[in-house]
């Protein structure tokens, strides 16, 4: 298997892969409210050392692990670790990819429909119920909400089926260049605004006072953890497409500076306008969809912006699904010894299944809640999220700092000679797991 095992064209193909499975709805929508609700500049500083700290080290090891065994999630830890029980971790990840997909599709489904709204003029002034009202109707609604799921899963399903090089390296090679691009021109839009310096002084200067709150630091660390997509197995498998003669450190860094590069860029894109009409910045999730339409609709040219905004965000959301999608392919296509086309069908029909149970758990199934007070679509991110991903983050630098002997993890990261390789060890082995069990038990409300 591994020596027919497909391959990136290029390294920078991979990076491109990579920065799209990490810049994502995370990175636009989830990083803006994220640091609108804890204080703006104290958590971006927090956060850029999240990244630095935890964040760019862990990649290392799951991107490492991946191209050392040339598998995917679950044969990566079979081929290293024979007839031991780190393989649980990998279906963990597998999940973790379906129930994320099942929900995040549902998401990126309403971000197309505010796209194509906007394309079509519909949404260039405010709806006359409003757009809270509009976002409501529409999400609680059964049939179109799932259709556009299904449109979105549709062109997900054939990026993947295409292949790693004609498909995921390729699309991600138009798409990331084309979303920074439009993040820069609605940059230049939002800091032309009356009022804009506000927004960039909310998001640059630190108000230190939030740091003496606990949550802030958890917070910062676990969109750092989140963001890079880490844990869920999407960089353990695009790692395994790598050859070894392409060198891991450069890249993981690259990778983890540029995915911050988007989330900063998102908030310049986001504060400026939120301050300049008077918002406030700690508007939840609801940021996105609810608020900067009405935003747009008080700006010069704000349908204009509109329609970039959310082909940026339709864009992110492609990339990030087209790696969670990969997860259980890669898995079924070494296991089931199936082709990539029938994978990527039988997945993704699998996957629209459990959104249609996410997007009617927000209107006709509201009433099922299957954990606590949480809806389906929440259930679903609150297992993913909060048990799966911190989980199998852990096992991994676990394996990477106690199964692996030191040297075996500094060749398979490629720092045996580097000096910063003792440091990362020291990162791996003792800091990060402790790091990543302090956000386990801080999100199941333990600590």
């Amino acid at each position: 298997m591994n020596s027919t095992r497909e391959r990136w064209a290029s390294k920078l193909g991979f990076m491109l892969a990579a920065m799209g499975s990490a810049v994502g709805l995370g990175n636009i929508w989830r990083f803006s409210y994220v640091a609108g609700e804890n204080g703006g500049g104290a958590f971006l500083i927090l956060y850029l050392a999240s990244i630095l700290i935890v964040g760019i080290p862990l990649l290392l090891v799951e991107v490492s692990i991946g191209r050392k065994a040339k598998s995917d999630v679950v044969g990566s830890f079979q081929t290293l670790a024979p007839k031991k029980p780190w393989y649980l971790a990998g279906f963990l990840g597998v999940f973790g990819a379906l129930l994320i997909l099942g929900f995040y599709s549902v998401i990126a489904g309403w971000s197309m429909y505010y796209f194509w709204n906007y394309l079509t003029g519909q949404f260039f002034t405010v709806p006359e119920q409003g757009y809270g009202a509009a976002f409501e109707i529409f999400t609680t609604s059964t049939a179109q909400p799932l259709m556009w799921h299904a449109i979105f899963m549709v062109l997900t399903i054939t990026i993947v089926l295409t292949g790693v090089k004609k498909g995921i390296e390729l699309a991600n090679k138009i798409f990331m260049p084309a979303l920074a691009v439009l993040l820069i021109i609605l940059t230049v839009f939002s800091l032309s605004l009356d009022g804009a310096m506000e927004g960039m002084r909310f998001l640059f200067q630190p108000d230190w006072s939030v740091l003496g709150n606990p949550s802030v630091y958890i917070a910062a660390l676990g969109q750092a953890f989140f963001s890079l997509s880490l844990g869920v197995g999407a960089m353990m498998t695009y790692g395994s497409y790598l050859s070894d003669h392409h060198k891991l450190p450069g890249a993981t860094v690259g990778i983890g500076l540029m995915d911050t590069f988007f989330a900063v860029i998102s908030g310049i894109v986001i504060f400026p306008a939120v301050f300049a009409f008077g918002i406030e910045p700690d508007s939840g999730p609801v940021l996105v969809f609810i608020t900067l339409p009405d935003i747009f609709s008080q700006m010069p040219f704000g349908g204009f912006v509109g329609i970039l905004f959310f082909l940026s965000l339709t864009l992110a959301a492609v990339s990030s699904s087209v790696s969670l999608l990969e997860v259980p392919v890669a898995y079924l296509m070494r296991v089931a010894k199936w082709s990539r086309k029938r994978a990527s069908i039988f997945t993704g029909m699998v996957i629209f299944i459990l959104g249609i149970g996410a997007s009617l758990g927000m209107g006709a199934w509201a009433g099922f809640t299957p954990i606590g007070q949480h809806n389906i679509m929440d259930s679903m991110d609150y297992i993913a999220s909060n048990v799966f991903l911190p989980l199998v983050g852990l096992v991994m630098a676990l394996f990477a700092g106690w199964h692996f002997s030191k040297k075996e993890a500094l060749t398979a990261a490629d720092l045996g000679h580097h000096p910063v390789g003792n440091w990362w060890y020291i990162l791996v082995k003792y800091f990060a797991p402790v790091i990543i069990v302090i956000i386990f038990l801080n999100t199941l409300g333990i600590l």
